[in-house]
């Protein structure tokens, strides 16, 4: 009856034999690549060392982590964490009375919602002597291309995928024991970020927007946040429902996140003082 649909089941990754390169975990390495290079671009239009390139390139490997997996701890998974609080930041789970190396297994983007702009702060005050959003306005381009990847990664894993279409199209996530044909989700997510990237690379390179401290920054929150909310629809849910005591029922979690970022942005976008450089 699904004879329209696609099965995916894909490889874990690329198996060299000794070591398995994940997929997921070329996404994440492809992104920071091809971020670093353009974001070369930037530094050399705005006039800025290259060479700080390396230390912003810390600053967000390292909030992004660590934002990524708290987000995940206290907006998805507190109520397993909350009982194996050493899980928190090792890498082991603790399975009938013995520990086994897992990894760790949850991220959740609105912790990097936090984390990074926290990261830039630091970063613009200490390397660049220049506004916190004159930054922020240029990483959150490579941020868009980053999410296309992520999200690309999250599709070879089969993972965060959707609801049951209720036709005989959409794609059958095979390694997940799926049966019948869901919304892919993570490519409708995937393909608007990276729509996202291209419009913002053309306001930067074409437009004077780049001039309007927090515009950009702030596009990139309404948009990206706006995409993520009306895509949660369609999403199976991440977490458990508290059922009647959500008060925001029927949006979940990913949902109610992303209204404060939403605000956010449409306040740098539409303030009456737009400070330019």
């Amino acid at each position: 009856m699904s004879f329209l649909a696609i099965e995916w089941n894909p490889s874990i990754g690329i198996d060299l034999g000794f070591f398995t390169i994940r997929w997921y975990s070329l996404m994440f390495v492809a992104a920071f690549l091809l971020g670093l290079r353009l974001m070369k671009k930037i530094y050399i239009e705005d006039k800025i060392p290259v060479e700080k390139l390396d230390t912003i390139f810390m600053y967000v490997f390292i909030s992004m982590l660590i934002g990524m997996r708290l987000g995940d701890v206290f907006f998805y998974s507190w109520d397993y964490y909350q009982d194996h609080l050493l899980e928190i930041i090792l890498p082991f789970k603790e399975v009938n009375g013995s520990w086994k190396f897992t990894g760790f297994t949850g991220f959740a983007s609105h912790g990097a919602a936090i984390a990074i702009p926290i990261a830039m702060y630091f970063y613009a005050k200490k390397h660049l002597q220049k506004p916190w959003l004159f930054i922020l306005d240029r990483l959150a381009i490579m941020v868009a291309l980053a999410g296309f990847f992520i999200r690309t990664g999250n599709f070879m894993n089969s993972e965060i995928y959707g609801k049951p279409t209720g036709s005989n199209f959409g794609v059958i996530f095979k390694a997940a024991e799926e049966t019948v044909p869901r919304h892919p989700t993570q490519l409708y997510e995937a393909f608007s970020y990276l729509a996202l990237f291209f419009v913002m690379w053309y306001l930067y390179w074409k437009t004077n927007k780049k001039q309007q401290i927090g515009y950009l920054f702030g596009l990139f929150m309404v948009v990206l946040w706006s995409l993520r909310f009306v895509i949660e629809f369609l999403k199976e849910p991440q977490v458990q429902q508290r059922g009647e005591e959500w008060v925001f029922s029927p949006l979940n979690t990913g949902q109610v996140l992303s209204i404060p970022l939403i605000i956010i942005g449409l306040w740098l976008m539409f303030r009456k003082k737009k400070r330019k450089i």
